[in-house]
């Protein structure tokens, strides 16, 4: 199975002891996030688990100790890099500290298992679309040949993002045409695979290919290892991304970037962040009496007799 630390919350980031607690203890516990009283337990043994899939903005806090997982586990690492400041990202380091960043995680893991995300590509006053022509042209010059991919996306306009961001500008399809015509040969240019990821239309014209970010092909590429051929339904509609497991919760991420999708509440995630205990099996609070508690049926997706490099 895969086992995704990100998508929920910025683990690496603001839960970086918890995480590594889990990983030495061999397993997790997981509330779902509809139904609050069931919880599942992952075991997190590389002969169940075949790959362990990062997202962050900011790996720093976790690079002193990731060895102790990449030692042991095929991984993945998506690294969200965009062309925004503290007034959409708050949390998030500058733009020259992440591609440091980035440069310090590619030498303890290599190019191959790093993919680059400038997502969600969305327009403001301030963030318009010849800003991201550029800031894209020099963080490409900056990135290529230190990763796997560049992986972008642009902003879907749901209600909460309408409320959160007032001055938000819808993008038009000219608009997107441009960008992405643009994001097609700068990639070109510098030799760097490019794609994206869910409903965002077909570029394909630009050289930009439709792909999940997580699919099997992508994660045994990287580890030079294969999988069983499986089919798989995606994540979400649209996404070609196998299934993968999530060991965070929602509402716990103290970014505090304004698009987020996971934060209902923005103050309540920076109380669960500073409230949670990274001794814990389960990220937030505790496991209670009415907690119905559920092992995970985990088997491996991959052919036999497979190792890491």
């Amino acid at each position: 199975m895969i086992i995704n630390t990100g998508a929920r919350t910025d683990t690496a980031q603001y839960y970086t002891a918890w995480l590594l607690n889990r990983f030495a203890e061999g397993f997790v516990y997981v509330r779902n996030p509809l139904f609050p009283h069931k919880v599942t337990r992952y075991e997190l043994d590389p002969s169940v688990v075949d790959c362990v899939v990062f997202c962050s903005k900011n790996y720093a806090p976790l690079l002193p100790r990731l060895h102790e997982i990449t030692e042991r586990f095929n991984t993945y690492f998506h690294y969200t890099i965009t062309a925004y400041g503290r007034d959409i990202e708050p949390g998030v380091p500058s733009i020259e500290r992440s591609i440091e960043t980035l440069l310090e995680l590619e030498r303890q893991v290599g190019a191959q298992r790093i993919a680059w995300r400038y997502d969600p590509v969305l327009l403001t006053h301030d963030y318009t679309v010849e800003r991201h022509l550029d800031t894209f042209s020099w963080m490409t010059e900056r990135l290529a040949g230190h990763v796997d991919r560049c992986i972008f996306s642009f902003v879907e306009m749901y209600k909460k993002l309408e409320r959160n961001m007032p001055e938000l500008i819808a993008l038009t399809p000219e608009d997107k045409d441009v960008l992405a015509r643009h994001f097609g040969r700068v990639a070109a240019e510098h030799g760097m695979t490019i794609q994206t990821c869910g409903n965002n239309g077909s570029w394909a014209q630009y050289g930009i290919a439709a792909s999940g970010c997580t699919t099997l092909a992508i994660l045994g590429a990287a580890n030079g290892v294969r999988f069983r051929t499986l089919k798989h339904k995606g994540i979400r509609t649209g996404c070609g991304c196998f299934e993968s497991r999530d060991v965070g919760a929602y509402d716990s991420c103290p970014n505090g970037c304004r698009y987020c999708y996971a934060n209902q509440n923005a103050a309540k995630a920076v109380e669960n962040w500073r409230t949670h205990d990274p001794a814990s099996p389960i990220l937030l609070g505790a496991i209670g009496e009415d907690d119905e508690v559920t092992q995970s049926p985990q088997r491996s997706l991959l052919e036999a007799q497979q190792t890491l490099f």
